[in-house]
């Protein structure tokens, strides 16, 4: 299972990553403390920021909820003690999402948007010309995202496949190709049709869909995402640029992967980010603020 972060030179340099806000307890995770985002140790929510608030029938995670991240494999329900979930659509079951939900946790399904991936079981349904350059991760290649119309019923699939398990938003990954050597002429005109499109996929099956990374284009999608998924905003100086999302009552789940606790959770906790440090794995071990 591969860890999700674009794999830019500046993204390779790194080892270790970064999640969710409340103050450096310094805490590894699975065992991290029950603080004021935290969970009892019954599942239920402490006091401090909750998971959030639905927005018609959609969920809305607010700044400084507690999350986990694990895309190695199947979910451990009991490896944080925290409100939400960030877990692989494909890897896990529509049981293991109702186990979470059990525990009054909310479910986020991490699908890959923007690259293919030989692994996975829909793998033929792209067609060879949509297929571009490797994206440095073993099976992946960038996608032609200006074909609208051949990529959105793939999408779509994909999104009916998260809400028929029962996730309550969605992680599309790497969407940020413009800004990536794809081996295809993108343009961040043609991210913003992209990213709106998928936006509009999660949003018609009822689910919240977040933006990964791609800073430059936060003012212009800002009302179109409800939280953001951030990778190393604190070891390159890019966190102020999140605040758009802060100031909108929407969360910003945040990772490191080599930067200490101490460097960058008081900046997380000024700015409200769900900030931790993780492996690069994306396993079950986790420092959070």
């Amino acid at each position: 299972m591969r860890n999700s972060t674009v794999p830019t030179c500046a993204t390779l340099l790194a080892t270790l990553v970064a999640g969710a806000l409340t103050g450096c307890s310094g805490t590894p995770s699975g065992q991290s403390s029950a603080g004021p985002s935290g969970r009892s140790s019954a599942g239920s929510a402490t006091a401090g920021p909750s998971a959030g608030s639905s927005t018609g029938t959609r969920w809305q995670p607010r700044p400084g909820v507690a999350w986990q991240w694990q895309l190695d494999k199947k979910a451990d329900p009991t490896g944080a003690d925290v409100p939400v979930y960030d877990i692989d659509g494909f890897e896990n079951s529509a049981a293991d999402v109702a186990r979470l939900h059990g525990d009054g946790r909310k479910v986020i399904c991490y699908v890959n948007v923007g690259a293919w991936e030989d692994f996975r079981p829909d793998r033929n349904d792209f067609p060879r010309a949509l297929l571009g350059a490797p994206n440095g991760w073993e099976g992946e290649r960038w996608l032609d995202i200006r074909q609208l119309s051949t990529l959105r019923p793939i999408m779509e699939r994909r999104f009916d496949m998260c809400r028929d398990k029962g996730f309550d938003a969605v992680e599309p990954d790497l969407v940020e190709g413009y800004d990536n050597e794809t081996g295809f002429p993108l343009t961040a005109d043609d991210q913003l049709a992209y990213n709106r499109m998928i936006s509009e996929i999660a949003h018609d099956r009822g689910l919240s869909v977040g933006l990964k990374n791609d800073l430059p284009q936060i003012p212009q999608l800002l009302h179109d995402f409800d939280f953001a998924v951030n990778e190393e905003c604190a070891q390159y100086g890019e966190c102020a640029e999140l605040t758009p999302f802060i100031e909108a009552g929407k969360a910003v789940f945040h990772v490191e992967y080599e930067v200490p606790t101490s460097s960058f959770c008081p900046e997380s906790r000024r700015l409200k980010l769900s900030s931790m440090l993780k492996k690069r794995e994306l396993g079950v071990w986790r420092q959070a603020c």
